[in-house]
C-alpha cells in the first residue's frame, strides 16, 4: 500500500513541483533530518573517505587520489561509496577499497561532497557512523563567492580542506569560523612520461582540450579554444585539435554548439568516448599542447594532469589554476571578468564574475609554440617539475598527519 501512495505522490505530485522548488525541498528536508555532528569529536584514526568514489567527475577524482594517498601514507582507511546516492554515473566500478560502513565510535570522515549535499551525504551515512567522528568536507567551487545554498552544509563540518588558494578563499566566506586549508589534490605523475617525440615526425601539431559537460560546458568553454585554434591554424592538416568530452545529456545543445563552432574543419577531432585512464593517456600522448580557455576552476585537474606529464599548457589566468600554471611553467592567457551566466544553472549567478579568456592572444600562443619546439620542451619540463612537487601524494600524506595530530 505505502510503495502505492509513494509512487503515485511522485508521478503526479513530486514531479508537477518545478525543478528548483524540488531542490530546495530535498536540501532543507534533509538538513532538518541529518544526523547532527558530535562538536568536540577530534581527529582520529581510522579515517573513512566517503564521496563519489566510482564516478569520474572531479569530486570522483579527488576522493579516489585522496584515498589512496592517505593508504600510501600508512595511515588506516577505509571508503564509503555514494556514486549512485549522488546520481553519478558508476565510471569505475573497479576502483577498491575497504568498506567503511561498519566502523562507529570514533575516527574522522573525508567528505567529499558539496555543501549542499552534505546534509543528504550524513543521512545516508546514518546517525551511528556519523557520532564521534571529526567531519573534514572537502570542498572545491570555482566563483569568488559561495552560492547560499552552500551554508546547508557548514553545521554539518568541523573544518574544510579545499585543493587551492582560490576555492579556500571563497570558502572562507561562509565558513563561519571553522578552519580552512589548502591541500592540492594529490596526484602520481604518471608512468612513461615524459614521452620521447621521434625527430622529423611527420604527425600533426596535436591541441587537446577535454572537458565535462555535465560540470558546466560554459564554464569549461570548449568552444573558445576551437575558435582560438581556427584562428591560429584555419584548416591546416599539419596542425590538429582533439576535442574529448563527456556526458552530453547534459546539456544536448553543446554538441551542437562545439560542431559549429568547428565549421568543419577537417583538423578538428571530436572524442564522446568514456575512457579509462590508458586511453586518456593514451590521448595525452597525442598532444604538444593542453589547452584550457575555462571560465573558472576551482582546481584545475586537466591543466594539472598535462603539467605532470610534461606538456605545455595554455590555459586562462584565473582562478585554481594561478597556484601551478605560471609563466615559467606555462602560457596564461589573459582575461576579461564578465557576468557568470550559465545555462546550465549550475554557475548562473550574474552578480558574480568569471573569466572571458583573449582568445587572440591564445591563437598567438599556439603558432607560437607550434614554431618553437625548444620553447615547448623548456616549459613542459619546468611544468612536470613544479606538478610533482606541488602534487606529490607523499606531501599530501604528510599534511594530513599534520593538520589531524595523527602519529
Amino acid at each position: 500500500m505505502w510503495k502505492s501512495i509513494l509512487k503515485f505522490a511522485h508521478l503526479h505530485v513530486w514531479r508537477r513541483i518545478p525543478r528548483g522548488a524540488r531542490r530546495a525541498a530535498l536540501l532543507h528536508g534533509s538538513a532538518w533530518l541529518a544526523p547532527r555532528i558530535t562538536q568536540d569529536a577530534k581527529p582520529r584514526s581510522p579515517i573513512i573517505v566517503v564521496g563519489p568514489l566510482r564516478a569520474a567527475s572531479g569530486l570522483g577524482v579527488g576522493a579516489r587520489t585522496c584515498h589512496d594517498a592517505v593508504k600510501n601514507a600508512g595511515l588506516p582507511v577505509y571508503g564509503i561509496d555514494l556514486t549512485r546516492t549522488l546520481l553519478h554515473d558508476e565510471d569505475y566500478p573497479d576502483f577498491s577499497f575497504e568498506d567503511g560502513r561498519h566502523l562507529v565510535g570514533t575516527g574522522t570522515i573525508f567528505l567529499h561532497v558539496g555543501g549542499p549535499l552534505v546534509p543528504l551525504a550524513l543521512l545516508r551515512l546514518g546517525r551511528d557512523l556519523v557520532s564521534d567522528k571529526r567531519i573534514v568536507a572537502h570542498w572545491v567551487w570555482e566563483l569568488p563567492r559561495m552560492p547560499d545554498d552552500w551554508h546547508l552544509g557548514v553545521p554539518f563540518v568541523h573544518e574544510i580542506w579545499a585543493p587551492s588558494r582560490f576555492a579556500a578563499d571563497s570558502i572562507r566566506t561562509i565558513a563561519g569560523g571553522r578552519p580552512v586549508h589548502v591541500l592540492p589534490h594529490p596526484i602520481d605523475p604518471p608512468q612513461g612520461w615524459p614521452r620521447q617525440v621521434a625527430s622529423g615526425s611527420d604527425r600533426p601539431f596535436t591541441v587537446l582540450v577535454i572537458l565535462n559537460i555535465a560540470s558546466s560546458f560554459e564554464r569549461k568553454n570548449p568552444c573558445a579554444t576551437i575558435t582560438a585554434f581556427r584562428q591560429a591554424f584555419g584548416n591546416d592538416p599539419n596542425a590538429r585539435l582533439i576535442v574529448k568530452y563527456v556526458n552530453a545529456f547534459a546539456y544536448p545543445q553543446a554538441v551542437d554548439l562545439m560542431n559549429e563552432a568547428a565549421g568543419g574543419a577537417s583538423n578538428i577531432t571530436f572524442v564522446c568516448d568514456t575512457l579509462d585512464s590508458a586511453g586518456v593517456d593514451a590521448l595525452y600522448r597525442q598532444a604538444d599542447v593542453v589547452m584550457s580557455l575555462h571560465r573558472a576552476e576551482g582546481f584545475g585537474l586537466v591543466v594539472a594532469e598535462g603539467m605532470l606529464r610534461g606538456i605545455p599548457v595554455v590555459a586562462t589566468d584565473w582562478s585554481g589554476n594561478t597556484d601551478f600554471l605560471t609563466h615559467n611553467t606555462g602560457v596564461p592567457v589573459d582575461y576579461t571578468l564578465v557576468p557568470a551566466h550559465d545555462p546550465q544553472d549550475t554557475y548562473e549567478h550574474p552578480g558574480i564574475c568569471w573569466a572571458d579568456a583573449n582568445i587572440d592572444q591564445a591563437a598567438e600562443a599556439l603558432k607560437t609554440l607550434r614554431t618553437d619546439p625548444d620553447l615547448r620542451l623548456r616549459l613542459g619540463m619546468a611544468a612536470r617539475s613544479r606538478a610533482i612537487e606541488l602534487f606529490s601524494p607523499k606531501a599530501y600524506g604528510a599534511r594530513v598527519r599534520e593538520l589531524l595530530a595523527l602519529r
